[in-house]
């Protein structure tokens, strides 16, 4: 458990299908670009996503790195046993799972 795994055509169709299972809305607007993530990553203020993935007990099937509350955290979708897609946030910096 806890890969970073999936091939791309898998992952967008299980990703699409738990969007609209969930009924989820798109991402909070504060969510951070691809440099922009790096250079947190890069500065401390958040773990890697590998690192990440070893705490969230299931597949990631996608993530973002937002702002939420003052702080960085990681939004993710996470294939759990059985098929399940659940969505999870995570605290960038300590991995403590919030949500």
């Amino acid at each position: 458990m806890g890969r970073l795994a999936a091939p791309r055509a898998v992952r967008g169709i299980l990703l699409a299908t738990a969007l609209l299972a969930a009924g989820a809305a798109p991402a909070a607007a504060a969510c951070l670009s691809g440099q922009e993530a790096r250079q947190a990553v890069a500065s401390g203020q958040a773990q890697r996503l590998g690192a990440i993935a070893r705490k969230v007990g299931g597949d990631i099937v996608d993530a973002q790195l937002c702002e939420q509350g003052g702080r960085l955290v990681y939004r993710l979708a996470v294939m759990v046993d059985g098929g399940a897609v659940v969505n999870v946030v995570v605290d960038a910096r300590s991995g403590q799972r919030l949500r």
